[in-house]
């Protein structure tokens, strides 16, 4: 089961890299940008509750399809790249076995426990 979920998770992340291609920007604002969805773990800084909140927020691909849908519909370019960076993204991070977190600790995460505690 992990390998099927893993390939869905490859296509997804292929999936956002044919709909980047499809803007009209240069082909290394991509991998720049890539990892910006990842400064949502500064919630951590404050405390668990809130790192998991912000970091579920900004790796949730309801809201990355959403964003791009919208960016689509108002032909709003900006807003397009960003659906497709936060959905790109959390296509990534799955593939290597970064899940939605809970609010209890960091490594539980919807796909299970990271690391020694799994």
């Amino acid at each position: 089961m992990n390998t099927l979920l893993k390939a869905e998770e490859v296509a997804q992340f292929a999936l956002s890299i044919i709909l980047f291609a499809q803007l009209d920007y240069a082909w290394w604002v991509f991998p720049a940008f890539l990892l910006l969805p990842d400064l949502s773990m500064l919630g951590y800084l404050l405390n668990s509750k809130v790192g998991a909140r912000l970091y579920n927020l900004f790796h949730h691909k309801l809201l990355a399809i959403i964003i791009l849908a919208l960016g689509v519909w108002a032909n709003h370019s900006e807003l397009s790249f960003a659906g497709i960076i936060l959905f790109g993204h959390s296509a990534m991070d799955r593939i290597f076995g970064y899940g939605l977190k809970y609010e209890d600790d960091f490594k539980h995460t919807h796909l299970g426990w990271m690391g020694k505690k799994a």
